[in-house]
C-alpha cells in the first residue's frame, strides 16, 4: 500500500467513525429528557428531592432524565431557548414572558384543589352598593390585595386599561405609572404590604366589607374562599360580585421549546406526568382477601408494594410539584386571557424581566 492510499484510508476511517460517533451522539439526545430545575445541594426533606421526578418519568417513559440545575425563571427560559433543556416549570409571570417574548408553549400545568389550572379574578361589591358596572368604578374607595398581584392588581387594572375604563397616567414604559394610575382613577386606595390588616384576598375582602373600600378585587371564589369562620364576614347575601370577570389567571405550567424538543418526545413526557395522576398511596388495603400497603394505580387497579411511598405518583405531585394533579393544556387557553388584561400593564415585561433574573 503506497503512502498516499495509507494516508486516505486513514482519513476516510476517521471520517467515518466521527460520523458515527455523530450518530450516537444524536440518537443519544434523543433518548434523553432533560428538566430545568431548581434544586438545592441537600434536601432536608429527602420527599422533595425532584431527582424522584426525574427516575419516576425515567420509568414510565423509557428515556433517561436528567435534572438540568437553573437559579431564575429567566435561567430556565434560557435553556429552553436554546435546547439545553426539554422542559421546564414556570409561574405565571415567567411563562407569559416565555411565550410572548420567545415563542415557547405550554403542554402541562398544576391542578388547583378543585381540578382547574386557573382561578377567575373578579371585584366584589355588598349588595347595596350602587356600584353596578366597572365603569362605575371610577373615583370609588379600591381594596387590592397588595402591589403587583395578579388577581387583586394586574388582571383587573390590565383588563380596564384594556378596555378603555381605565386611562395610564404616567410613563407607559414604567411599572411605577400603574400606582399613578390606580390613584388617579379612584379614590382612596388600598395597596396593603405583607404583614398589614388588609393584604392578600382575605384582607382586600375585609377591607371592603369593613366600608374601608367600596370595591374589592380578588377571586370568583373570594367569598368561599375567606368568609368561613371569620366573624368579620357579612351573610353571602351581602356580596355580589361585579361582572365581568377580568379572566383566568393560569396555575404554573411546564413549558417547552417545539423547535428544540420534537412532537414525538413532547407527547412521551406529556403522558409520563399523566401517569402520576393514577398512582396514590394507600395503607392496609384489602385486595384478594390479603392486606397490602403501597402503591395504587387507580386506572390498572394494580398495587406495588415494593416502590418506596416518596416515589409513588401522588406523593411526588404532592411532595415535589405542589399540586394534587396535573393537566395537559393549551398555551393558548392556559395564558391567553391573562396574557390579553396584563399586556396593558406599563412597563410589565421590563418588570418581570427584572424580577425573574434575579
Amino acid at each position: 500500500m503506497t503512502q498516499r492510499t495509507l494516508i486516505a484510508t486513514t482519513l476516510i476511517g476517521i471520517l467515518l467513525f466521527s460520523t458515527l460517533a455523530g450518530c450516537l451522539d444524536s440518537e443519544e439526545d434523543e433518548n434523553v429528557i432533560i428538566i430545568a430545575f431548581k434544586t438545592q445541594d441537600d434536601y432536608e426533606n429527602a420527599e422533595a428531592n425532584p431527582q424522584l421526578l426525574a427516575d419516576f418519568l425515567a420509568e414510565k417513559s423509557g428515556y433517561k432524565v436528567e435534572l438540568y440545575p437553573i437559579g431564575s425563571d429567566i435561567a430556565a427560559i434560557e435553556a429552553l431557548r436554546f435546547g439545553h433543556a426539554d422542559i421546564a416549570f414556570l409561574d405565571g409571570g415567567s411563562a407569559w414572558i416565555a411565550w410572548k417574548q420567545h415563542g415557547l408553549d405550554a403542554i402541562l400545568a398544576d391542578q388547583k384543589d378543585d381540578g382547574s389550572t386557573y382561578y377567575n379574578a373578579q371585584a366584589w361589591v355588598l349588595n347595596d352598593s350602587e356600584i353596578q358596572t366597572l365603569e362605575d368604578l371610577e373615583g370609588k374607595n379600591s381594596c387590592h390585595t397588595g402591589w403587583l398581584k395578579s388577581a387583586g392588581m394586574l388582571m383587573p387594572m390590565g383588563y380596564m386599561i384594556n378596555n378603555g375604563i381605565v386611562e395610564v397616567t404616567g410613563d407607559e414604559n414604567d411599572i411605577s405609572s400603574l400606582r399613578t394610575t390606580i390613584e388617579a382613577h379612584f379614590g382612596n386606595v388600598s395597596i396593603p404590604e405583607k404583614g398589614d390588616l388588609y393584604y392578600s384576598y382575605s384582607g382586600a375582602f375585609r377591607c371592603m366589607t369593613e366600608g374601608v373600600g367600596d370595591v374589592a378585587f380578588g377571586k370568583s371564589t373570594s367569598y368561599e374562599d375567606h368568609c368561613e369562620g371569620n366573624d368579620w364576614c357579612l351573610d353571602r347575601e351581602s356580596y355580589r360580585p361585579l361582572e365581568p370577570a377580568f379572566g383566568q389567571v393560569p396555575s404554573h405550567p411546564i413549558m417547552v421549546n417545539k423547535e428544540e424538543t420534537d412532537q414525538e418526545k413532547i407527547d412521551l413526557i406529556i403522558s409520563s406526568f399523566l401517569e402520576m395522576n393514577n398512582e396514590m398511596w394507600v395503607e392496609n388495603y384489602s385486595m384478594g382477601g390479603q392486606t397490602f400497603t403501597g402503591c395504587y394505580n387507580t386506572q390498572t387497579h394494580a398495587l406495588n408494594d415494593t416502590v418506596a411511598k416518596e416515589s409513588c405518583g401522588g406523593e411526588i405531585l404532592q411532595n415535589i410539584l405542589n399540586t394534587p394533579s396535573i393537566s395537559e393544556v393549551d398555551t393558548e387557553e392556559h395564558l391567553g386571557s391573562y396574557s390579553d388584561a396584563i399586556g396593558a400593564i406599563p412597563g410589565i415585561a421590563a418588570y418581570f424581566d427584572d424580577k425573574y433574573s434575579s
